[in-house]
Parts: C-alpha cells; sequence; structure tokens
C-alpha cells in the first residue's frame, strides 16, 4: 500500500522536526523516515546530554531536551514517524504527482514534496580495531554516551582528541572514579577552552592525560575488560586498569542513497538555492547540515531559519497559483487553530 502525503521528511534530527512545525503552520501535513530507531538525530543518539547554548531566548539546554522540547512543540500536528527506515529510492513522477519513495523496510510513499534533512547522512561511529573490541561493545566499549549516570564510581578510558572526547572527559570527571585521556597528537581539535580546563584538571590531579598515545591491546578477563595498554609515544605502558572505554574518533559520514537521486552535490552536501532551500529538483528541498550554498553554517539555529522558507516554497508548489500570505501566530485565528489553541 502506497502512503500518499503532502510532505515526506528524510530525517528526524532537529531541523527535520522543526520542518514539521513551519509546514503544520501553513496547513501542510508530514510524515517523517529516519534511518535511527528515535527521533532526534545526533543529538539523540550521540551527545544528548552536551549542552547547547545558541538557541534564542533559551541560554542553555542539553541536545535531548531540545529534542523533547521539538517533538512537543510539533503534537498539534500529529506527525507520523517512520523510524529505523532508510529512504532507499527517489523517484520523480509525472507532473504534479511528487515522488515515488521506497525504504529499504518495503514503505512507499507518494510525495508530493521532499524534504532532507539528514544531517550528515547515514554515519557510524570510527571503530577501535583492536582484538577483543567487539566483545565489550555496548558494555564496556562505548562510542556515544546516552546515559552518563552508568559511569558513577567507575575508571575510565577515554580515546580521541576532539570535542566530543574532551567534553565528556570534563562532564564525567565529576562522577567517575578516575577519567584517563589518551589522545594520538598533542595538538587537539577541540575547542581551546575546553582543552585548557582539561588540562587544569589534570594539573590538580582529578584526571590524567596521556598525549601522543594510542591503545595498542585490550585486556580481557573471560568476556570482561579489565585493562588496556597503551603506547605513548612508540613506547609501550604497563595496562591500565579500567572498567570502561569510551571511544571518540569521530564519525565516517555516507551519503548513502542520495548519491544516486540525481541531486546536484557538493561533496557529501547537496546544492540549494539559498531564497528557497531548493535542490535542482523541483519540489525536493534540502536544510539543515546536508545543505550547502554560499556562507553556510552548519548550525541549529540555521537549519531553523532553512526549514521556514522551505515550508513557504513548498507551500507555493501545493497551491499553485494562490498567493501565500504570511500570518504571525500571535495575533492570527488561522495560526490559532492550527495549533490547537482554539475551538
Amino acid at each position: 500500500m502506497t502512503i500518499r502525503t503532502d510532505a515526506l521528511i528524510v530525517g528526524a534530527g532537529p531541523c527535520g522536526l522543526f520542518q514539521v512545525f513551519e509546514l503544520g503552520l501553513l496547513g501542510i501535513s508530514a510524515h517523517l523516515v529516519d534511518a535511527l530507531k528515535e527521533p532526534g538525530g545526533q543529538c539523540t543518539e550521540l551527545y544528548p546530554d552536551k549542552p547547547i547554548y545558541d538557541i534564542p531566548a533559551i541560554p542553555v539546554l542539553n541536545a535531548q531536551d531540545l529534542v523533547d522540547a521539538l517533538l512537543k512543540q510539533i503534537e498539534p500536528f500529529n506527525p507520523t514517524f517512520h523510524l529505523g527506515e532508510e529512504v532507499t529510492v527517489v523517484r520523480p513522477l509525472g507532473e504534479g504527482e511528487g515522488f515515488h519513495v521506497e525504504t529499504g523496510a518495503g514503505t512507499q510513499f507518494q510525495a508530493q514534496t521532499l524534504f532532507l534533512a539528514g544531517g550528515v547522512g547515514s554515519f557510524q561511529p570510527r571503530k577501535l580495531r583492536l582484538d577483543g573490541a567487539e566483545t565489550i561493545e555496548g558494555r564496556q566499549l562505548h562510542y556515544r554516551v546516552k546515559d552518563s549516570s552508568r559511569f558513577r564510581g567507575r575508571r575510565l578510558l577515554i580515546l580521541g582528541g576532539g570535542d566530543s572526547a574532551l567534553d565528556w572527559a570534563l562532564e564525567l570527571s565529576g562522577i567517575a572514579e578516575s577519567v584517563m585521556l589518551a589522545h594520538r597528537r598533542d595538538e587537539y581539535r577541540a575547542a581551546p577552552a575546553t582543552v585548557a580546563q582539561f588540562k587544569e584538571l589534570v594539573a590538580r590531579g582529578r584526571a590524567q592525560l596521556y598525549e601522543k598515545a594510542r591503545a595498542t591491546r585490550l585486556h580481557l578477563d573471560g568476556d570482561d575488560l579489565k585493562a588496556v595498554t597503551l603506547s605513548v609515544e612508540d613506547v609501550e605502558r604497563d595496562p591500565l586498569e579500567v572498567d570502561d572505554l569510551l571511544v571518540f574518533y569521530g564519525l565516517a559520514p555516507k551519503l548513502g542513497p542520495i548519491a544516486g537521486w540525481g541531486l546536484d552535490l557538493n561533496r557529501k552536501t547537496v546544492n540549494v538555492d539559498p531564497e528557497k532551500f531548493q535542490t535542482n529538483i523541483p519540489g525536493i528541498f534540502a536544510i539543515g547540515d546536508i545543505c550547502h550554498y554560499p556562507g553556510k553554517k552548519k548550525l541549529i539555529l540555521s537549519g531553523f531559519h532553512e526549514a521556514a522558507l522551505a515550508a513557504f516554497a513548498a507551500k507555493a508548489i501545493l497551491t499553485p497559483g494562490k498567493k501565500v500570505h504570511l500570518q504571525y501566530t500571535t495575533t492570527s485565528p488561522i495560526m490559532h487553530k492550527r495549533l490547537g489553541l482554539s475551538d
């Protein structure tokens, strides 16, 4: 059975969720598809506890709280989620008929407009390639932190030198028994202020730092991790006793099937017109980190702006020949009704 919809959003991260809101204000209902099993994108999957400081009027909130607030905000529009499914086929239909879309799970859509909000596309963490790593993955070897409380009172070794590694080293130092950070170089990709904060912890004896270091061996007792050997400046050290190993070597982004849909690509992003955020294929829009245009900044804030303009452009496609009026949520009875604020 083919699901017919005015709008299909590929990607249920913050920008995809806000796209639902902007479409809903214009009376357009939407379905969302995401390869992940829960909404939120990278915010939920990779750094749910990471603080965000640049959402207007909100001094600070963590990533999962932002996702939860967006889900609450779009409740009046009752979007339909198709989670754990990757879009594999996009095929333009005849004029005015939109697009035929299929997922790997066999779900089929006929969508009048299509919104790509898939962030960096499908992504997987770069994994630790040592004997025994697969045995402890998900139990004592972690590529993301979904519940920081599980590390309370534990001895932690963190591998990496980017924002995720340093941010979690700082945050977990407050609850773990001990935190050790090993980085392959002595220069960092993380924010300098964060690096300075962590080095201050090291100077106070509240954490340990190994530079020009890499993990060379996992020591298991049966299926349980007991220690990790580091090579520091090409000299192997005595094994470090650890309870958990957190690896933040970054992500390996892949556009996946999008690369075969006939879109005008710019490396691993999609070129758009910054007036409408429409791609080279009329009716297909791209917002958030996956889109590219002159001056593009990969910020959640920018993605929200892109979603608003894309929604107006889609409304013009769905109601040809009719002027799309700008209405304000503070005063418009139509907006109030759509938001469920009036009978």
